[in-house]
């Protein structure tokens, strides 16, 4: 190769490596202005900050660029059209689906929000401390997640004669109810609704508060009358043979109250401590003399009103009763009888006292030493074999005292 040819051949490759160099040059120019001319963007995604430099024009390429995909629901602070300026602050968040129930009604909300709190805030979904709730509200919400809300409301325990509380509920069992308000049953109580009822809105939960004692108690045991013919006895005529003694007995009682009233009482045993003693009278069939007859006839005219408390009419049941006598005549007495009747009106009338059980009121009776009147009264204190018998005054009432007559019920 000659002289001429080497030369040529330098020359060739020196043109070479200046091109290339001048190329390289240029492209390096050019990242550099493109790197240059690039915009700085802060994008947080679902709380992540990431500062991206890009050449995109628009949000929307912007996420093209970062493969992020906007959803429906999701939430994005600029609109996908804004154009990208140097030094912008872009926050994305990515909805998640929430099932949430109340009272049985289920619904699907999608959302932001970063815990339950936030959700209900949001979806202005109000919850009580007495409702029940099945997630922490304060927890961080995780797609899918599933919320149950029951809503508590009020009902009524009335406990007894205690006044009536209002109290919260979710509609447990009457049972659950009272466990929770810490409210103690005894076996015998009752409850109304029943324990195994499920509570509903309104509802009064009634509680009887039952309690059963025992009493033993003496009562007196009224004598019998027993009537013997005697023919030695003039006809009409009766004589006392054998004085009658009331008995006693003893009773065992279970009595049962309910919130302190007294609703049955039941004889659990009965002792008999002493024997009732039957009263024996003679009763005259002996004819008198006719002669005698017609003289006892004339010495009895106008005696008749006298004897009418004395003479004891023929029939009915008889018994031995202690007696005593009261007035309608005082202050504040109202001269009303259990049975209506006006005594303040009627002074006069024949009217006991009697306990129902014994005598039944409305009967027509007869009493010894005070004569027919009528079983139209009763007494606080009358009870068992005991009358009380009406008198005019006070005085009168104070002159009859107390004593032990025969009575005789005849209707």
């Amino acid at each position: 190769m000659n002289v001429t040819s080497k030369a040529n051949l330098t020359s060739k490759k020196k043109l070479i490596i200046s091109c290339i160099g001048g190329l390289a040059l240029i492209v390096f120019a050019a990242i550099v202005f493109l790197e240059v001319t690039k915009a700085t963007v802060v994008f947080a995604q679902d709380g992540e900050e990431q500062t991206v430099r890009t050449h995109s024009n628009t949000v929307e390429e912007l996420l093209s660029e970062l493969d992020v995909d906007v959803g429906e629901h999701d939430h994005l602070s600029a609109d996908l059209g804004d154009s990208i300026e140097d030094g912008m602050n872009i926050e994305y968040k990515e909805a998640k689906t929430i099932h949430v129930t109340i009272d049985e009604d289920e619904e699907t909300f999608h959302t932001t929000a970063f815990t339950l709190d936030e959700f209900l805030e949001e979806e202005s979904i109000e919850v009580t401390d007495h409702d029940e709730v099945s997630q922490d509200l304060d927890q961080e919400i995780e797609h899918g997640l599933e919320l149950d809300i029951v809503k508590a409301f009020e009902v009524t325990i009335a406990d007894g004669k205690e006044d009536e509380e209002k109290v919260w509920t979710t509609g447990s069992s009457v049972e659950s109810l009272l466990a929770d308000h810490d409210v103690e049953l005894n076996k015998d109580d009752k409850v109304k609704p029943a324990l195994d009822k499920d509570i509903e809105e309104e509802t009064t939960v009634a509680i009887t508060r039952v309690e059963k004692k025992k009493d033993v108690v003496e009562e007196s045991v009224a004598f019998s009358v027993d009537k013997k013919e005697d023919n030695s006895l003039e006809k009409g005529k009766e004589k006392v043979v054998t004085d009658g003694k009331e008995g006693l007995v003893e009773k065992e009682y279970e009595i049962i109250y309910e919130n302190g009233k007294e609703v049955d009482r039941k004889v659990l045993n009965e002792t008999v401590k002493k024997e009732s003693k039957n009263k024996v009278v003679a009763v005259g069939t002996k004819e008198a003399p006719s002669n005698l007859q017609t003289l006892g006839s004339s010495s009895n005219k106008g005696s008749s009103s006298s004897s009418s408390s004395s003479s004891k009419p023929s029939g009915g049941k008889e018994m031995v009763m202690q007696a005593s006598a009261y007035t309608a005549d005082c202050s504040g007495c109202s001269g009303y009888t259990a049975t209506g009747i006006n005594l303040k009106a009627n002074p006069n009338m024949k009217v006991i006292a009697v306990d129902p059980s014994v005598i039944p009121l409305g009967s027509r009776v007869w009493v010894e030493g005070y004569g027919e009147a009528v079983a139209g009264d009763t007494g606080g204190a009358i009870k068992g074999n005991r009358i009380d018998v009406h008198v005019p005054n006070r005085q009168a009432a104070l002159s009859f005292g107390r004593k032990q007559v025969r009575v005789k019920v005849l209707n």
